[in-house]
Order: structure tokens, then sequence, then C-alpha cells
């Protein structure tokens, strides 16, 4: 299997969570943490307003649930799969979490890290984590713009 392949085929899973998402009204991003075996160790999908907690991002959930699952914080050879580019918040705690990298599909041109003028220094890993954008992209976008179509129409 190819690497693009690979990446898709993770990519449909955290699609499946932004669907679950968007079936209890939040913002539809999914997010699933894959170890170096291709076994899913952590999902989630955004729960900001169920939980009234900012930090309820899809991907800090995943972190967290993979952390969890392996007993360990450091998630070294794991990658993280999100439907929507990480905010700051989100990509600092991956690169803290030692992942190998982050794969995401569409980018968010609100609260993207790329938009971030501070460039990050790796305090753990000795190669930066690599981040991968654009995979799924168009099935990310069309969820989140159904999302707030709907959204819209009900007001």
């Amino acid at each position: 299997m190819n690497e693009t392949y690979q990446h898709e085929q993770q990519m449909c899973h955290a699609l499946e969570y932004a669907r679950r998402a968007a079936d209890e009204g939040e913002v539809p991003i999914g997010a699933v943490v894959v170890d170096s075996e291709g076994v899913i160790v952590g999902v989630g999908y955004n729960r900001v307003e169920q939980l009234k907690t900012q930090t309820a991002h899809a991907e800090m959930i995943a972190l967290q649930q993979a952390a969890q699952f392996r007993g360990d914080w450091r998630l070294e050879n794991c990658l993280l799969y999100v439907t929507l580019e990480p905010c700051s918040m989100c990509s600092g705690a991956a690169r803290l979490s030692r992942l190998k990298g982050v794969v995401f599909g569409a980018t968010s041109h609100l609260f993207g890290s790329h938009l971030d003028k501070d460039s990050f220094v790796p305090l753990y890993n000795k190669d930066t984590p690599f981040f991968k954008g654009g995979v799924c992209e168009k099935e990310s976008i069309e969820i989140l713009q159904e999302f707030f179509q709907k959204r819209r129409n009900k007001k």
C-alpha cells in the first residue's frame, strides 16, 4: 500500500467522527490517532458545546484517549489524522505529544496553526513532526459547508 492511500484510509475514519459531531450539533471535525502498525489508538470529535469547554477539540480528545490507551503521554511513531487543520492549541499538544506527524484534510483560514507568527522550536523530537494537508480535503470541506449551511437555514 502506498502512503497516500494509507493516509486516505485513516482520514476516512476521522471523517466518520466529523459526521458524528455534526449529528450532535457540534462543528464537524473528527480526529484519530494511529500507531505505527496502523491501529487506531485514539478517537475524538468536537465536543466543545456538549462539554462547555474550549479545550474539547477533536484533536485534544483523540490525543488524550491515545495516551490513556498506550499508558503514556508520549505518542512517538503515531500520526494524528484530523479533518481540519489544527489550531495553535491542538498543534502544540500534538507536538508536545511527540507525534511523528499530523495529517489533515482542509486548511483552516480562521484558526489554523499556519497563521501563527511564531515558529515552533522542537523541544522533544530530533526532527520537527511533519504536517501534511489536503488529504480528503474535498470531503472535509463538504461536511463543514453542509453543517454551516444547515445552521444558516435554521435562522
